[in-house]
């Protein structure tokens, strides 16, 4: 397999239930899956999710003397993961089922997009976006300008 030149990398607190949440909710598919030596953590795994690679495992970090990295230690992550969508609607419906927490509701946005943000059960946020109008700078501008108008 070629991969591609950036791959998100997530460390999460269960990494089986994260492959089982992420095939539920995102559609994904297992490519690899490392478990450390005779346990039953997962050292590593791949997985396409929207055609998109994203690469996974448990918190080893006190094996390497560290804190916990994972976004439930941290407080949350400042990271969001986008996906771009033919049919974000379909893709919410299924991802909220499955157990994502929505953090910003699914709506048509000022840019152009049919967007919204979940929070998968491991604390990523991801955001999910389907553009549905092309708008030039200058629109998005005139309606950014609206938008935040009194809110900043």
């Amino acid at each position: 397999m070629t991969y591609p030149p950036l791959i998100p990398y997530l460390v999460v607190s269960d990494a089986a239930a994260a492959i089982d949440f992420y095939k539920s909710a995102f559609d994904a598919i297992e490519l690899t899956r490392h478990t450390a030596g005779p346990t039953q953590q997962i050292s590593h795994a791949h997985l396409l999710i929207n055609g998109g690679s994203i690469m996974l495992s448990d918190d080893f970090s006190g094996m390497m003397g560290g804190k916990s990295m994972v976004p439930e230690a941290l407080g949350g992550s400042p990271i969001t993961l986008h996906l771009v969508l033919e049919d974000v609607d379909a893709f919410w419906e299924r991802a909220v089922a499955a157990g994502a927490l929505i953090k910003m509701e699914l709506a048509d946005q000022f840019w152009g997009d049919r967007y919204g943000q979940l929070v998968d059960p491991y604390g990523h946020i991801w955001s999910l976006g389907q553009t549905k109008a092309q708008l030039s700078d200058e629109q998005i501008k005139i309606a950014s300008d609206a938008y935040f108008e009194g809110r900043v």
